[in-house]
């Protein structure tokens, strides 16, 4: 028996057509999708307890204080209205449990009184205390000043960078942004490249061949080898350019300078680097040809 003929139905053959099977827009369809532009997605949900938290603060941290002090008080209130003697007595059950009780609640108050006064510090940009600065190699070529000057342009306004200082083949290529105020006349002070090539940051970082990032400058005592960067630089970019030379970045901001910028900053001072070797391959031929 067919399974037509038990449903009650005819079993007659459906005509196939290919071409008619194909799904056609619809009208309908194209109106409803252009109409309907909200997101249907999942909605990026608040942390609504946070939100309290760094709001309040103050009254966050007060929080063990007062929750020792409410359990010493119910402790002490305990004591009187149960009629049990003040003097602790170790053979007692109770009084090992008041006993207990109050440590717990000194406890919960010196950890209220430790949590007001540790705060984290706020990290805040400062205003480099210094002068503006823009010397530039007179021998350079045109196509070595306008890739350098493309650098600083780059870095400074995309991080946290004030001051650049380029000393390439013991030349100080460049030295633009804001510099340390010489003592003598106010003009900005000038890089003494001899010095900095024998401290211990220069000679640290050609040893390695790797970045080196002075997070907070003020905890480091090789901050008196670079003296031509305003006195309050929070934080400082070491960048060996090849085995010829460094790129030193001055930020205005503790830690200011991110991983990603740090890993930029990386390929930047590469790019600076093959194009100033081209430079002082060039020079170095020249002088050959003349000899």
């Amino acid at each position: 028996m067919e399974a037509g003929s038990v449903l009650g139905v005819s079993a007659t053959p459906f005509p196939w057509n290919p071409t008619s099977a194909r799904l056609r827009p619809s009208s309908n369809v194209r109106r409803c999708v252009r109409v309907s532009s909200k997101y249907s997605g999942p909605k990026p949900t608040r942390d609504w307890i946070a939100d309290w938290v760094s709001k309040n603060d103050d009254a966050v941290r007060s929080v063990p204080i007062y929750a020792g002090g409410v359990s010493l008080l119910a402790v002490l209130f305990n004591r009187t209205v149960s009629g049990i003697a003040p003097v602790a007595d170790a053979s007692s059950s109770q009084s090992r449990a008041d006993l207990l009780t109050l440590g717990l609640a000194v406890t919960n108050i010196l950890t209220g009184l430790v949590w007001l006064s540790i705060r984290p510090k706020s990290i805040t940009v400062v205003n480099p205390e210094g002068v503006e600065c823009q010397m530039i190699y007179s021998q350079l070529p045109d196509f070595v000043v306008s890739e350098i000057l493309w650098a600083w342009e780059s870095v400074s306004s995309a991080s946290c960078c004030r001051s650049l200082v380029i000393v390439y083949d013991c030349i100080c290529i460049l030295q633009i942004g804001v510099a340390a105020e010489s003592h003598n006349d106010g003009e900005p002070m000038a890089v003494d490249v001899a010095k900095l090539v024998q401290g211990s940051l220069y000679q640290g970082v050609m040893r390695s061949g790797a970045q080196s990032y002075l997070a907070n400058l003020s905890l480091y005592p090789g901050r008196s080898e670079l003296p031509f960067l305003p006195s309050n630089t929070q934080a400082v970019i070491l960048q060996p350019l090849g085995n010829k030379g460094i790129a030193i970045l001055g930020g205005d901001t503790i830690r200011g300078f991110t991983t990603s910028d740090q890993a930029w900053i990386t390929y930047i001072g590469e790019k600076l680097d093959a194009t100033l070797s081209k430079y002082v391959n060039k020079v170095s031929l020249v002088v050959q040809d003349r000899v």
